[in-house]
């Protein structure tokens, strides 16, 4: 293959040059899936060993590269331990994309999302009225594809029906279930009391507590959508795709749930031009 230029003992053909353009863009999509999170320190510090060892290596300073080599050759184990979370979001971020996934599914998951018909959304928003105006927090997870059995152990199963009555009790201030979520799938509250992942972004406001943190975090790793009250302000938030809303009124709040729910969201929440002045958007991917 001919070559398009030297440089010193380098030699570039077009390969090379398209090998390192699609090598810059994945590490530039990994950059902005951590950003924001402690692992970006690591991944830098990672990316700066490695490509130290590629010029000693190259430039053929033997005892350097042999020493450097032995740190790489454990670093890809040690990288999949470190970057667990990241690999596993990275991962399901390319599930949703795909086209793959949204035509061989296509049948299945109009069968699979009847049930999102018969589901009475009406109560949780009633209930969200209620814990807003007392400012009681709470923690709701809606779930429209899996059941999340893993965030549903950490809790006390109930698989019972969404009524009012029933979240307003769960997240009273004196309930033993109120400290944690609330995870609802296929129409019915599978458990509450559940224990959910905490984000890592450091761009989240400083008035956001652990339970707003927490339904970031679990909007980030689950394809969920969660609504969050504050228990000092009452406030609401939903959080998706590590994003978050507030200031949205009561039938924006119930227009979300059911877009979620029938798949009929827009991709990007911040592209919603429907959406008043008093909306509020936030980017918190890490």
């Amino acid at each position: 293959m001919d070559f398009i230029f030297k440089i010193g003992f380098l030699e570039i053909r077009w390969v090379d040059l398209f090998d390192i353009a699609l090598v810059a863009i994945l590490l530039y999509q990994v950059y902005k899936l951590i950003r924001g999170s402690i692992a970006v320190n690591i991944f830098l510090g990672t990316l700066a060993l490695y490509l130290v060892f590629l010029i000693v290596r190259a430039v053929q300073m033997e005892l350097l590269a042999t020493i450097l080599g032995q740190f790489v050759g454990v670093g890809v184990l040690a990288m999949i331990i470190v970057f667990q979370p990241e690999i596993r979001k990275f991962l399901l971020l390319i599930g949703r994309g795909t086209e793959f996934r949204g035509n061989i599914f296509k049948a299945f998951s109009s069968w699979r999302n009847d049930y999102h018909d018969d589901f009475d959304i009406s109560q949780v928003i009633e209930a969200a009225k209620n814990l807003k105006a007392t400012k009681s927090g709470a923690l709701i997870v809606f779930s429209r594809d899996t059941e999340l059995k893993f965030y549903v152990e950490t809790g006390d199963p109930l698989d019972a029906e969404v009524t009012k009555r029933l979240l307003i009790s769960i997240f009273n201030k004196n309930s033993p279930l109120h400290d944690g979520a609330v995870i609802i799938f296929k129409g019915r509250i599978k458990a509450a009391r559940c224990v959910l992942p905490v984000s890592e972004n450091d761009h989240l406001p400083a008035t956001f507590g652990l339970r707003h943190r927490s339904a970031i975090g679990m909007s980030e790793t689950t394809d969920t959508l969660v609504l969050v009250t504050s228990e000092e302000t009452g406030r609401l938030i939903l959080a998706r795709n590590g994003k978050f809303l507030r200031g949205l009124k009561m039938r924006q709040v119930e227009q979300k749930i059911l877009e979620y729910l029938h798949k009929e969201e827009p991709e990007k929440w911040d592209e919603m031009p429907e959406e008043p002045e008093s909306v509020e958007t936030q980017d918190t991917k890490a």
